[in-house]
């Protein structure tokens, strides 16, 4: 009898041991690369070269934009007082920020909540601001945030920007 619950107990904690490591796994935040879509956003390469001369290099914004690096790392380009002094030289002051309720709803990686009331950044101040393919600027509330344009997730939040 005794044999028998040490095999048991054996066979518990061997199974414990093998799932322990999965149930404790960080289940990270659903930016895997699942069914088939590999490396990217799913853009395949070049369609055409548009805007593009005989040396394959792109001339079609002329240095009107800046070009931006990884969108995910937006607010570590543009820092608080950067935005915060285009906004001061553009008179973009006084707005008045989001309701407690939906800044909460407000947060990086989530969508922009439903019926939130956003405007889009001036083109004179969007000049100043990096350029990130397939997604935009707008004003939400006194912030300013990057959104994903296919999905609306917001990317990059820049808190009191325009207070």
């Amino acid at each position: 009898m005794k044999k028998k619950s040490n095999r048991g107990v054996i066979a518990l904690a061997c199974c414990l041991l093998f799932t322990s490591p999965a149930l404790l796994a960080n289940p990270g935040n659903g930016n895997g690369n699942g069914n088939g879509n590999g490396n990217g956003h799913g853009h395949s390469a070049d369609h055409g070269g548009k805007g593009e001369g005989k040396n394959g290099k792109d001339h079609s914004s002329k240095g009107k934009k800046n070009k931006g690096g990884d969108p995910h790392r937006a607010e570590s380009e543009i820092s608080y007082a950067f935005a915060r002094d285009l906004a001061r030289q553009h008179g973009l002051t006084g707005y008045s920020s989001l309701p407690p309720g939906i800044a909460k709803n407000l947060a990086r990686g989530k969508p922009l909540p439903p019926g939130i009331a956003k405007r889009s950044v001036p083109p004179s101040m969007l000049d100043n601001l990096p350029d990130y393919p397939g997604y935009q600027w707008k004003i939400v509330g006194d912030n300013l945030v990057l959104i994903a344009l296919s999905t609306a997730v917001v990317t990059a939040i820049i808190n009191n920007v325009f207070d």
